[in-house]
């Protein structure tokens, strides 16, 4: 799949899942260091959302947002994936307040099961996606440009719509 990044063409490495499909497994370490098993997640909505980098502007809009709506949504679980290293999360988050569940994909094995590591940049593609309480995958929105913002209120609603 090719994204543009400032209008500059990457290419994403590998098969992104469907709307249908059972959503890939994975498991990624948390900042308190235990590790988040998205299976283990069955029987919950979650909206899973993947940053390139989150000491970047849209990066940090990005989770912010859903670190506010993390609060007020019952029944959504909100994931943040990105490549940073577990010191890079730590950081931001205490700088910005945010104490959403922040996931690391620094072995990028998340980013191969979703098709959404991009080599020539070493980071994820922005991207969006929502699971339904029997793991299956119910929404998915890969940005086109990853310079800019996802559409919140969609993803938002099919996760409430869900729950």
């Amino acid at each position: 799949m090719i994204v543009t990044r400032k209008g500059n063409e990457v290419e994403l490495v590998g098969v992104q899942p469907k709307v249908g499909e059972k959503a890939p497994d994975f498991t990624l370490k948390n900042l308190e260091d235990k590790a988040i098993t998205l299976s283990a997640l069955e029987g919950k909505t979650v909206l899973i959302s993947v940053v390139p980098d989150i000491d970047t502007r849209i990066c940090s809009i990005q989770t912010k947002r859903f670190n506010q709506e993390a609060g007020t949504s019952e029944g959504v679980v909100f994931l943040t994936i990105s490549n940073n290293t577990k010191e890079e999360q730590s950081n931001w988050c205490a700088a910005e307040g945010v104490d959403m569940e922040m996931l690391r994909d620094t072995e990028n094995s998340f980013g191969q099961a979703y098709g959404l590591f991009i080599p020539e940049m070493g980071r994820l593609a922005r991207a969006i996606f929502v699971v339904d309480k029997e793991g299956t995958l119910a929404y998915e929105k890969i940005s086109r440009e990853i310079s800019e913002e996802p559409n919140y209120a969609e993803a938002l609603e099919q996760a409430k719509a869900l729950s």
